[in-house]
């Protein structure tokens, strides 16, 4: 039985009256319009807030409105009319809430009180915060050792936070810090570290102005960093080229339709985001790469014979890398079949992807998880830094690399501390300035903490926001590690599933949203975040507290290390007395934050600085290093490949356009034409027939792996889709359940979220999403 009843057409531009008309609903449903427009317009304003959505950077002029589409629904989300109080938990048992859907658990609105699991009447009941602290205390102080304890960060944290959380964590005794990065661009610094000498993008807002190439690999703008597709507009309006390579036809990457441009709105027009699309397969990045690092060789070999400009920066590879000579033998190496093949584009499309490329004299390669969540996301994201280096274009005005990160200050709780493997330099400074042995053993990533949790070894697991439970892999076994732990908690602003995996003891703790006055002794208080241009700026609230025992997450974790840890190694109430004090500590402990106070002054914040954008290499040669890597021999997982196996498709995941994160919004996703359901896979046409089924069809999934687990969702409906051969796309964290826990990237462990082997069978019964999916009654 088929219900094609949630797909109709949708053919408008990114932006424009579409965004406004979704924008106008998520405001009016917040039930706080008034109060809500006026946090709107403060949004990304100097003395407002910071937007929590993504970590796209400010244009450094002024203006009226400064958020987008999904700013404005995580502003109307977190700023709810509606709460999730005592009373609501005393109507809802735990079991009762978990058949409801993710997307009617966030919006029952904010959290109000701190609330405590009790196990007999399988509901939470309100606790008082000093005896929630206590009772965290004392599961903590019976460990073993520290590192039976697990510390999760999301990347909605502050600066503030997250330093006052790893400055409380390795007191206690362990580097345990599984964190957001784990799952999506901990790929990017690895990769980018041993070549560039810095983790982080080389460039900033201004060099989008600037580049007259801009390369979008990867990436889809529209959805999850919607602010981007202006500075891909202009590029195009002034005559830059903008490079696509995306397997799908985002219409973010197509058209934009800017809502704050009247001619546009009122004649319904829209421009172009592209000057040329190319769609690669699942995985084939680093092969389009080395394709285009092979037409290169080719041309600079023809330019040397013929006495002609070189293609190559020679000026810049002689003065600044090491080891081309190694990486050109590769690229040699490599088979246009091989090439072909693993990209899934032409010897020709390549030639033209890499022309364009030549042409550029200022270029940026932009990138985000199409490109870190695969097994060779390390190798793909140094293969983009070699085509880089080749031309020069690291380290000037309007070029460089740009991992574009996702939540709002990921990059910020990693730059202060938030780190399972930190950096010596960082321990150091710990350790000199507050005089305690700091913990050297490297800690647990995420996924080797659900691991630990897995096996009894991690008894303990406290996560600063996020969703854990639903946003990590192999979701039935992440339940079932959380549920083995002697105490959860969680500080959140809102419910969601992960605070229904309770341990044998679990809390809730409210925490202020970053559009709430935070008052502490000295006033009111501001929190700083990082934004993918490592720019730092200052966050004010604005809307007063949803519920008065509502507390901060800076004094959340304050009360935990305090009765944790007594007044060791620092004076807790003193530094949340005034976050000035915190952010002495950051200047005084963490490189590019001196003067932190002072500068926080200018509007819009200041720049961290990077080395490798000033051509200074924090590499051990001193020099920018070519990366010599062999594009692997099949993408596939090794095992199936020796046994065989062939998959029906290759599937990723993906966000829906009403959602950030695992926060959905809506059930809408217009600009794929889906309305009111999540539980569908987009299947090529012609796969849809080979397979033997029909558009609409209901299909089980079930992923492919080696370890004899069966990974299985049901019940989603098939939509024929122009997404390449051999492809599938669907929701997560809807299919989170078949990505398995052990598939991760080399030298990451960041799930490969965007290549995964699967197989379908028709479903036999239509209902419900069957409960091993563990996300209830989708539709």
């Amino acid at each position: 039985m088929s219900d094609k009843r949630n797909i109709k057409t949708y053919d408008k531009p990114a932006g424009g009256w579409g965004a406004l008309k979704s924008v106008t609903q998520s405001w009016l449903q917040s039930e706080k319009p008034l109060k809500n427009l006026r946090a709107m317009l403060k949004t990304n304003q100097d003395k407002g807030f910071d937007c929590p959505g993504c970590a796209w950077g400010e244009s450094p002029e002024s203006g009226l409105v400064k958020f987008c589409e999904n700013g404005a629904k995580a502003v109307n989300w977190e700023s709810s009319g509606r709460h999730a109080d005592p009373a609501f938990f005393s109507n809802h048992s735990v079991s009762s809430l978990k058949k409801h859907t993710d997307y009617w658990l966030e919006s029952q609105g904010r959290l109000t009180h701190p609330m405590r699991y009790n196990a007999k009447t399988d509901c939470y009941e309100p606790v008082s915060w000093d005896n929630a602290f206590a009772l965290i205390a004392k599961h903590l102080n019976a460990l073993n050792s520290p590192h039976q304890a697990e510390f999760y960060t999301s990347g909605r944290a502050s600066n503030e936070a997250a330093y006052l959380y790893q400055l409380f964590v390795r007191a206690f005794g362990t580097n345990n810090f599984p964190d957001c990065s784990n799952m999506c661009h901990e790929a990017s610094g690895q990769g980018m570290k041993p070549t560039i000498g810095v983790g982080k993008g080389t460039v900033t807002f201004n060099d989008f102005e600037k580049a007259d190439t801009i390369f979008v690999i990867g990436q889809n703008p529209g959805t999850n960093h919607p602010r981007m597709l202006e500075p891909l507009r202009d590029a195009v309006r002034r005559g830059a080229q903008v490079i696509c390579l995306n397997p799908l036809k985002e219409r973010g990457l197509e058209k934009f339709q800017h809502p704050q441009h009247p001619i546009e709105m009122l004649t319904n027009g829209s421009t172009p985001t592209n000057t040329a699309y190319f769609r690669p397969a699942l995985g084939g990045d680093m092969a389009v790469m080395r394709g285009v690092a092979k037409w290169l060789l080719t041309w600079e070999r023809e330019a040397t014979a013929n006495n002609d400009t070189p293609v190559f920066d020679h000026d810049f590879i002689n003065t600044h890398t090491n080891g081309m000579d190694d990486y050109l033998a590769v690229v040699d190496n490599t088979s246009w079949e091989h090439i072909e093949t693993q990209s899934g584009l032409s010897k020709e499309d390549i030639r033209h992807a890499a022309t364009m490329y030549k042409r550029g004299e200022r270029v940026i390669m932009c990138w985000a998880m199409g490109i870190t969540q695969h097994k060779h996301s390390v190798a793909t994201v140094q293969e983009i830094v070699n085509v880089q280096l080749l031309r020069g274009n690291v380290g000037k005005p309007g070029a460089g690399l740009s991992p574009v990160r996702g939540h709002s200050n990921v990059q910020g709780d990693r730059t202060v501390g938030i780190n399972e493997a930190p950096p010596k330099t960082l321990l150091d400074a710990l350790e000199s300035k507050f005089n305690f042995a700091v913990p050297r053993k490297r800690g647990h990533n995420t996924v080797q903490a659900i691991q630990a949790m897995e096996r009894g070894e991690a008894k303990v697991f406290i996560g600063l926001g996020g969703n854990f439970a639903q946003a990590t892999p192999d979701t039935p076994r992440t339940h079932a590690a959380l549920e083995k732990c002697d105490l959860t908690v969680h500080i959140a602003t809102k419910l969601n599933r992960s605070h229904l995996t309770t341990g044998k003891d679990a809390l809730i703790l409210p925490c202020l949203g970053r559009t709430e006055v935070d008052m502490q002794v000295n006033g009111q208080q501001g929190v700083t975040v990082e934004d993918t241009f490592s720019m730092v700026h200052i966050s004010y609230g604005q809307l007063p507290p949803t519920s008065p025992e509502l507390r901060s997450e800076p004094a959340i974790i304050a009360g935990i290390a305090k009765a944790t840890l007594g007044n060791t190694p620092v004076d807790w109430d003193f530094l949340i007395s005034d976050y000035d004090n915190i952010r002495e500590l950051i200047a005084d402990t963490i490189d590019g934050f001196k003067d932190f106070n002072t500068k926080l002054a200018q509007p819009g914040g200041f720049h961290l600085g990077n080395a490798a954008s000033e051509r200074k290499w924090l590499t051990s040669s001193g020099k920018a290093e070519f990366a010599v890597n062999s594009l692997p021999d099949s993408l596939l997982n090794a095992d199936l490949v020796t046994q065989g196996e062939n998959p029906d498709l290759i599937l990723q995941t993906l966000r829906s356009h009403d959602q950030y994160n695992t926060t959905i919004y809506g059930m809408d996703d217009r600009y794929r034409n889906v309305f009111g359901a999540r539980d569908v896979l987009f299947v090529n046409e012609s796969d849809i027939e080979k397979l033997g089924f029909k558009d609409g069809d209901k299909v089980d999934i079930t992923s492919m792996w080696n370890d004899g687990k069966i990974r299985q969702i049901k019940q989603f409906m098939l939509v024929a889709y122009d997404i390449p051969k051999g492809q599938a796309a669907a929701y997560y964290p809807e299919t989170n359940p078949l990505v398995p826990l052990e598939s991760y990237g080399d030298g990451t462990f960041t799930p490969t979220s965007k290549f995964i082997a699967i197989k379908l069978s028709k479903s036999e019964t239509d209902g419900r999403i069957a409960v091993n999916t563990l996300s209830e009654g989708h539709i």
